[in-house]
């Protein structure tokens, strides 16, 4: 079962101790430290989006389009597989209540083990989930996670450890304890994902990961919003939306092969 955990259980235990040094750091920053520390996180989590959903997106228009024997209406029917999935994605979100559930969740665990008033409970919460979405959305996450299950590789997600390792600092100290128990969604949903590509074992298309990718750099620009105090969105309801490309892509290729995929 090492093969198929390792890099998850590195990851946890790189956000666990990452968290642990964010918040003892805290305890010495002033205020107005804290809150550039924020603002720097959150300008670095734009990046990271339009690195997943632009950049990314246009990397697959540039070596697939070439493939296809109708190219020029490729990068348009690429984006109605992504718009699509986010839309869908985050309506299934919604009626499933997905951001007000994951936010008690972290009330919970805050109620569970400290007992303290609602405002740090809700200030909790929202480290819980700030946290969560940041490790768990990405490039790095899915493909890491295929790979450590499938293939017993966890080179991906030791890369990965250690990038979550100092935002996992940055974020601790100044979401606060939150953060901390954000280390439970890494077990259960890298682990989760590293299991399912166990069992699956057949890998997916590169242009389903590649379009999961893209729905993830969404969510991680909402994210951002969310860290940088623009404007809250319920981001949780988002995630539906990362699992959807790969049932789109196969629906696509049964009504008409070639219409997203290269043919042989």
């Amino acid at each position: 079962m090492w093969s198929i955990f390792s890099g998850t259980i590195v990851n946890a235990a790189t956000v666990l101790v990452g968290s642990l040094l964010g918040l003892s750091v805290a305890a010495r920053l002033p205020e107005r430290f804290r809150l550039i520390v924020l603002q720097s996180l959150g300008l670095v989590t734009v990046t990271l989006g339009i690195d997943a959903a632009v950049l990314r997106f246009a990397a697959i228009v540039q070596e697939f389009q070439p493939l296809m024997r109708t190219g020029q209406t490729y990068g348009a029917r690429l984006a109605m597989v992504m718009i699509a999935s986010l839309l869908i994605g985050v309506i299934l979100g919604t009626a499933l209540r997905l951001h007000e559930r994951i936010e008690a969740l972290g009330g919970w665990i805050h109620g569970r083990f400290s007992g303290g008033t609602a405002p740090d409970a809700h200030r909790f919460a929202e480290g819980f989930l700030t946290a969560s979405v940041i490790f768990c959305v990405g490039p790095l996450t899915l493909l890491g996670c295929l790979q450590n299950g499938s293939q017993g590789d966890p080179s991906l997600l030791y890369i990965k450890a250690l990038l979550d390792g100092f935002c996992a600092v940055a974020l601790a100290s100044s979401l606060g304890w939150g953060v901390l128990s954000s280390t439970l969604t890494v077990i259960f949903f890298q682990g989760g994902l590293s299991l399912l590509a166990y069992a699956v074992a057949a890998p997916l298309n590169d242009v389903s990961l590649g379009l999961m990718t893209v729905v993830g750099g969404v969510v991680l620009l909402g994210t951002a919003l969310v860290i940088l105090d623009i404007k809250k969105i319920a981001v949780a309801n988002m995630l539906p939306g990362l699992f959807l490309p790969p049932l789109f892509v196969w629906i696509a290729e049964r009504v008409s092969p070639g219409l997203l995929l290269p043919l042989p």
